[in-house]
């Protein structure tokens, strides 16, 4: 076996404290961590509900009654989502740009991007590449596992497809102002009046027809919703602008065409946002920083009969702008969501407010992949960061779930939020009942892969006679879940 049809990984035990980005403590973050080998996308999944996150291979949990900063795991409902006012604002500032070329002159917002917390580098893995690569055998049964395919290449750009038509206005007629051949002026108020009752009227027009035919999906709507977020993104769209916005989605994998051509202007885009935005010096940001941290990916790419049609992995979604990159977002396409990782972006468009607009941007696109998926119905936004005051923006895509981190169930944000005020860490579900589900039961079931050899870890202590790491072991399968515990591979030397 190659790797594909397991995960594999090294567990490394709590750390020891180190610097906090946010609040700056020199030692007060503290993290478990594993690195991981190779990845299935479904472990990857059901690993970040119970509170994990990548950064490159390395895969970490934040010890949340311990760490200085507690981090939560924030989820957006997007079938659901409804953008603010300063989102809409955004996504004009935009659309204005794009047609006319007008520069906001603000800078945009403050910590106006996915700056995920930094983890500390491990030394180099036990397990090497050519035992990686060797097969594998197996002393317990061998279950199906999803099928490793490449990404069509029909499908790796993302093309947006307005939502469903809008209104059209009739033309005012003729009034008596100065130049009678000319619509008389009216007030913005009034303008908006006269749409909403359209909107309404043809909101009333779709209910008749669908009380016959029902369609497979719908995103739900607020009555005095004027525009949707798609119909935003729609807007930037036209095809007579001044500049031309396209996206693309480009898998993370070097036999890419596409990836493998622009990777070293991306890699560029990278440094030079870096030492802009986050004051990182040339050594902090080169190539084989911005390989390890957001081109190596564990997660193997999938498709199967329920996957949407670019599949699951890893991928780029590159902005470009008059034909460059200006931005780049880094997601995973998981079974049930699109998980934020990193955005990055040219320092020059910072009034755009890229970090904003290219959340709202992924929001859209997981909406895209519903239509095809119906269990991808979630944006995850990484972690939420109460304490730290920069970093509750995540916060403001609503509606919105906080991850409870003894629970490990989801509770609606706003529910959640006068807890944190009064405490930076807090059980979120305040139900005296509720546990774990997942919680480890039976630690013999745990996977172990022991000199090429796949075996419980019931049979493996038996064979290791005298050995002392059962406590870490359970340690790490307490904190996977059992469902995880015995599909992962966890490697001893």
């Amino acid at each position: 076996m190659a790797g594909g049809s397991y995960s594999i990984v090294e567990y490394f035990g709590g750390q020891d404290g180190y610097r906090c980005g946010y609040c700056k403590n020199e030692s007060g973050n503290f993290s478990h961590g594993m690195w991981s080998h190779t990845m299935t996308v479904q472990d990857y999944q059901d690993l970040i509900d119970r509170g994990w996150r990548r950064s490159g291979k390395y895969v970490y949990k934040p010890i949340m009654n311990k760490t200085c900063c507690p981090q939560y795991t924030i989820r957006c409902h997007v079938l659901n989502f409804q953008p603010s006012k300063t989102h809409k604002k955004i996504m004009k500032k935009m659309t204005k740009f794009l047609s006319k070329g007008e520069m906001p002159d603000d800078d945009g917002q403050p910590m106006d991007s996915h700056c995920e917390e930094s983890v500390p580098l491990r030394d180099s893995p036990n397990l090497q590449k050519s035992e990686l690569e060797a097969s594998i055998s197996s002393e317990i049964p061998k279950d199906e596992t999803e099928t490793v395919g490449e990404i069509p290449e029909s499908t790796r750009q993302e093309v947006v497809s307005p939502s469903p038509t809008k209104p059209t206005h009739s033309t005012p007629k003729p009034g008596m102002g100065a130049d009678p051949s000319r619509p008389q002026c009216r007030k913005a108020k009034d303008v908006r009046k006269e749409r909403r009752m359209q909107k309404e009227q043809m909101l009333q027009q779709e209910a008749g027809e669908s009380s016959t035919s029902k369609p497979a999906f719908r995103v739900q709507s607020v009555p005095n919703q004027l525009k949707s977020l798609d119909d935003f993104v729609a807007d930037t769209l036209h095809g007579d602008a001044l500049h031309r916005l396209e996206v693309r989605l480009v898998p993370v994998n070097f036999d890419d065409p596409q990836f493998a051509t622009s990777y070293e202007q991306s890699s560029k885009l990278y440094a030079l946002y870096q030492m802009a935005i986050h004051g990182d010096s040339p050594f902090e940001c080169g190539e084989s920083e911005f390989r390890r941290f957001l081109c190596d990916s564990p997660l193997e790419a999938e498709v199967s009969s329920d996957a949407p049609d670019v599949g699951y992995g890893s991928f780029h979604q590159q902005y470009w702008l008059d034909g460059r990159i200006v931005a780049v977002g880094v997601i995973d396409i998981l079974p049930s969501c699109v998980s934020s990782v990193y955005l990055y972006y040219h320092p020059d468009f910072a009034a755009l407010s890229l970090g904003s607009y290219s959340a709202l941007r992924e929001i859209s696109f997981t909406r895209q992949l519903h239509l095809q998926s119906s269990k991808l119905c979630f944006y995850y936004l990484g972690f939420y960061i109460h304490s730290c005051p920069k970093m509750r923006y995540k916060g403001q895509y609503h509606p919105s779930d906080l991850l409870c981190p003894e629970t490990f169930t989801w509770m609606p944000i706003d529910c959640c939020l006068p807890l944190l005020d009064a405490s930076a860490y807090a059980r979120l579900n305040q139900d005296p009942k509720a546990v774990d589900a997942g919680t480890l039961k039976t630690l013999g079931q745990t996977l172990i892969l022991h000199r090429r050899t796949m075996m419980p870890y019931s049979a493996y202590s038996r064979k290791q006679k005298g050995s002392s790491d059962e406590r870490e072991v359970e340690q790490y399968a307490q904190l996977v879940g059992q469902i995880c515990a015995q599909r992962i591979l966890l490697y001893r030397a």
